[in-house]
């Protein structure tokens, strides 16, 4: 995808709140694959479900932001929203023995860390993905998702420890 210069997206941003489907179609160009890479990691089986939801309430309240450099920001808040939501109503369905992955170096790596992802809850997941992926600080994420910094703290400390031991087992 080609890079869209913050200027440009807030021209899309403007045009599409006035109704502009040519601009609707540029923003969704560029917010699909931000929202995937979002969701996918939280969601996982339900990552496109996920990213499908997000989407679809960012065009529904797009005309409430009023900020459009605030963009990103906002999308990625309701991204994070509906892939735990998405993933929470699945459940988790595999147990968490992580003592049968292959050891690190295994051809399988890919398949190890969607494994272990699967065995994490949205929630682990969601941390994960907010300070691994996205960068955000320990704050920003706790505002995010709406819990407190000592709870992200726990649950991005038990998140890296379960990789660990998997990786190390």
């Amino acid at each position: 995808m080609p890079y869209v210069s913050d200027d440009e997206t807030a021209r899309l941003v403007r045009a599409a709140q006035r109704g502009d489907t040519l601009a609707m179609a540029g923003l969704l160009d560029e917010l699909a694959p931000y929202v995937a890479r979002i969701c996918g990691p939280i969601a996982l089986d339900q990552g496109p479900d996920a990213a499908q939801e997000a989407l679809v309430a960012v065009f529904r309240s797009l005309r409430s932001l009023r900020e459009p450099a605030a963009l990103r920001g906002w999308v990625r808040a309701i991204a994070v929203r509906e892939a735990v939501r998405l993933a929470g109503r699945a459940g988790r369905t595999l147990p968490a023995d992580l003592s049968t992955l292959p050891a690190r170096g295994d051809p399988q790596l890919g398949a190890d860390i969607r494994d272990v992802l699967d065995r994490l809850s949205p929630e682990h997941r969601a941390v994960l993905v907010l300070r691994d992926v996205e960068g955000l600080d320990e704050r920003a994420a706790a505002d995010l998702l709406g819990i407190r910094v000592g709870t992200v703290k726990s649950r991005l400390h038990r998140a890296r420890d379960t990789f660990r031991k998997a990786w190390s087992s």
